[in-house]
């Protein structure tokens, strides 16, 4: 039982926005200067720019609650792709002092993972088009 009954919706509604905007906001270099990015991630630009696209897409999806948990798994899939990247290809650590670590990476995909099981609540699009029981 929640400690204030009738909150969950406005909770998923918290959670959505948060990680959609995390998202959303991180697309927008990725789609501007895929170039840069992708001199620094040792990708092609133009799967910089996919990877861009697809952060956008869903984000957005997220912040309105539109097929979220499609969002959400896309969302995931990008969060175990990074998590690969750092652990496996560049040796970083969970915590480091020097760099970004892949804690945040984790918690994103905790977050992504939370929104598949539990949709995208009563205050979305997803609710209003009938898309969420």
């Amino acid at each position: 039982m929640l400690l204030i009954d009738g909150l969950d919706s406005w909770g998923l509604l918290v959670l959505r926005f948060f990680l959609g905007f995390i998202f959303f906001y991180h697309s927008i270099p990725k789609l501007i200067a895929s170039d840069k990015m992708a001199k620094g991630m040792g990708w092609s630009s133009s799967s910089v720019f996919l990877l861009g696209f697809v952060e956008l897409i869903a984000g957005l999806g997220l912040i309105l609650g539109f097929y979220a948990e499609i969002g959400a798994l896309l969302v995931g899939l990008i969060m175990l792709g990074a998590i690969y990247y750092k652990v496996f290809k560049w040796k970083i650590s969970f915590f480091s002092a020097d760099k970004c670590g892949w804690e945040f990476d984790f918690i994103l995909l905790g977050a992504a993972i939370s929104i598949i099981f539990l949709g995208a609540g009563e205050i979305s699009l997803d609710f209003l088009f009938g898309l969420w029981p």
